[in-house]
């Protein structure tokens, strides 16, 4: 399962007991100071990796010189750019046949690229397919992986937008792969979530069962989806933020009615009891399972390959920006 969250607190969000901003600046460095060896060096700039450039208009997070020293420890610096991580007909199998690598180099791109997708949500599907094949790697393996490198270096200042003046509110999107995996047929899950217009949780996962219909795969990924809404409610609650009925986005209307009509007996006893429990959240209005046309379906970028205009737009929805077009 590979899930990113990310939070950004805003910096003029005041909260708790209407306390000022530098008071409690204050508090939290006197607090983190008894507790670890640490000084005050200002504004963050650089932390593990991640650079984080602020402006009075947001906060723009990349990793760019990660990115960078990634292209350099495999010897892909000089390689040609690619317009995405992979092509669009691109689904690699499992080929015992074909002529091994090193394992431990290819796990160890395997794991470079994951730390990555902490700013670049857009390579996660593509890192998440190469990964599956850790255990006995093949050339086709290494090459389709190498490609996301490709698309690395012509994008290495892509990174994630914050923008300061932003709606709060929670909507999350989830979509499936009907059938994507040629070698096992599974389907392919893929969620996203944003507080406002700000992507803070992303998810792409192959689903554990072969499901029998698109509905079904669509049914599964929603449950993944409302897990995380609960999660992120709660999470918001601790900041005094009560939100309910959050949207949930989905572009198949059988998998919507079997989230609302408790009577199909035919149609779902098949599917595993973990499965339903998004029933009881939306009859309780936890969540509210509403369509959204299959164009605007922004999680899907995190189920298949897409082809370039479509994979573009979807990574300008997601706040996926380019940081030489924000100074």
């Amino acid at each position: 399962m590979i899930d990113k969250t990310l939070f950004i607190k805003k910096s003029n969000f005041e909260i708790i007991l209407g306390a000022t901003q530098d008071s409690l600046c204050e508090e939290f460095l006197a607090a983190m100071k008894g507790e670890f060896e640490m000084s005050m060096m200002g504004e963050l700039s650089f932390f593990l990796g991640l650079q984080v450039k602020q402006t009075k208009d947001g906060i723009f997070l990349c990793q760019s010189k990660y990115c960078k020293e990634i292209l350099k420890k495999f010897e892909m610096e000089s390689c040609k750019g690619a317009n995405t991580p992979m092509p669009s007909s691109c689904y690699k199998v499992a080929n015992a046949a074909g002529k091994g690598v090193d394992q431990t180099k290819y796990r160890g791109l395997i794991g470079s690229l994951l730390y990555l997708t902490a700013s670049r949500p857009n390579i996660m599907f593509a890192m998440c397919l190469c990964a599956r094949y850790q255990e006995n790697p093949k050339e086709s393996h290494f090459k389709a992986a190498k490609r996301i490198l490709k698309y690395l270096k012509g994008t290495s200042t892509i990174g994630l937008w914050y923008p300061s003046h932003s709606p709060i509110h929670l909507i999350g999107y989830s979509d499936s792969d009907f059938a994507g995996c040629k070698l096992d047929r599974k389907s392919t899950s893929g969620t996203c979530h944003f507080l406002g217009s700000s992507l803070i949780s992303w998810h792409s996962k192959k689903q554990a069962c072969v499901a029998l219909s698109t509905a079904e795969a669509e049914y599964i990924a929603s449950g993944s989806c409302c897990a995380q809404i609960l999660w992120l409610k709660q999470k918001l609650a601790d900041f005094g933020l009560q939100i309910s009925k959050v949207p949930l986005m989905c572009d198949n209307t059988s998998a919507i009615n079997l989230t609302k009509n408790q009577i199909q007996h035919s149609r779902t006893k098949h599917i595993e009891i973990r499965h339903h429990f998004i029933r009881d959240y939306v009859s309780n209005g936890d969540c509210e399972v509403k369509f959204v046309d299959t164009k605007l379906q922004l999680a899907d970028i995190f189920t298949k390959p897409l082809p370039k205009e479509r994979f573009f737009f979807l990574r300008n929805e997601l706040g996926i920006l380019d940081l030489r077009n924000l100074s």
